[in-house]
């Protein structure tokens, strides 16, 4: 088993290698399983936590992957058990091993709630439409248990407080435990998250930044890639980054751009053309909100390709 060095201190970005299947001890108390599911979208694969000694509380369970399910229960040292698992969203990256870990260790699964928890009533009413989306869905997934904002449970020996936390996901939670914050796929330092209506939400998204902003520099573990020292200053970057997007997409509609695939090929002339699609959906996020607040028109064309006006 990796762990950290003999003075304790915490894994950080620069030493931060995992192995899949090999348990990494990130700190005292907290110990990571990386699934062998990289991608694009995913780094080096999906992040399970596993926090506490003997009764122990895995956040994140991972693909459905029976190597990694073997992964998480040979990660548990001799007198261990899972006493819960808790899931930060429904992508099929982070909830359907749920299950199948719950049914050999008879732990319950927490969630916020199913798939189609926590959407905004804007994005239930466009989910109808003409949004499309549902990429990458565990459409199946089903708590035993919910957790609501800011329900409080014991982990490893100390509170864990769930936080509501939507915009990647509706029924998206971030978890505070301590002096860290567990943000799934809302905070990550290697890349920003994908928002794709209607199961992502630009301005849920925003405001969780800001949620997660205010509660101060802590240390985040998200669920892909490498913690993030301060995720404070990375939720400030991140709600810069998306404004700064916005802007470009005013500008290039200023500029001639029209449809989404227009202003993507625009706005995201840097990004490589195979991560254009998922680029795509991000500026329709932007799209979904400019509207909201009364800046663009947002329609289908004849042609079906959604196109974009400044009011």
């Amino acid at each position: 088993m990796a762990r950290v060095s003999q003075d304790d201190r915490a894994v950080t970005d620069a030493d931060f290698a995992p192995l899949p299947g090999q348990p990494l001890t990130l700190e005292p108390g907290l110990r990571l399983v990386l699934a062998p599911n990289p991608s694009p979208m995913t780094e080096r694969g999906t992040n399970t936590f596993l926090l506490g000694d003997g009764a122990v509380t895995v956040i994140d369970p991972g693909p459905a992957d029976p190597a990694h399910l073997r992964a998480i229960l040979a990660a548990l040292r001799p007198g261990e058990h899972v006493a819960r698992i808790l899931v930060t969203h429904a992508h099929k990256d982070h909830s359907p091993l749920a299950r199948p870990l719950a049914e050999v260790t008879g732990a319950a699964v927490w969630a916020f709630g199913d798939a189609k928890a926590g959407r905004s009533a804007r994005m239930a009413a466009l989910g109808a439409q003409w949004l499309g989306g549902g990429e990458g869905v565990d459409a199946s997934f089903s708590p035993d248990e919910g957790l609501a904002d800011g329900a409080v449970i014991e982990a490893g020996g100390r509170a864990l407080q769930a936080i509501h936390t939507p915009g990647h996901f509706g029924n998206h939670l971030s978890f505070l435990w301590g002096e860290v914050v567990f943000t799934g796929d809302h905070l990550m330092g290697w890349a920003p998250s994908l928002v794709s209506p209607p199961d992502g939400d630009l301005t849920d998204f925003m405001a969780s930044l800001a949620v997660i902003e205010a509660l101060g520099s802590r240390r985040c573990y998200p669920g892909h890639g490498a913690p993030v020292a301060d995720g404070a200053a990375r939720a400030h970057a991140l709600r810069t980054h998306r404004l700064g997007r916005e802007a470009a997409i005013l500008a290039a509609l200023g500029d001639g751009a029209a449809t989404l695939a227009e202003i993507t090929a625009t706005v995201y002339h840097d990004v490589p053309q195979a991560l254009w699609p998922a680029a795509e959906r991000n500026v329709l996020a932007h799209a979904i909100d400019l509207q909201a607040r009364g800046l663009v028109e947002l329609r289908p064309s004849p042609d079906g390709a959604l196109r974009l006006q400044r009011v």
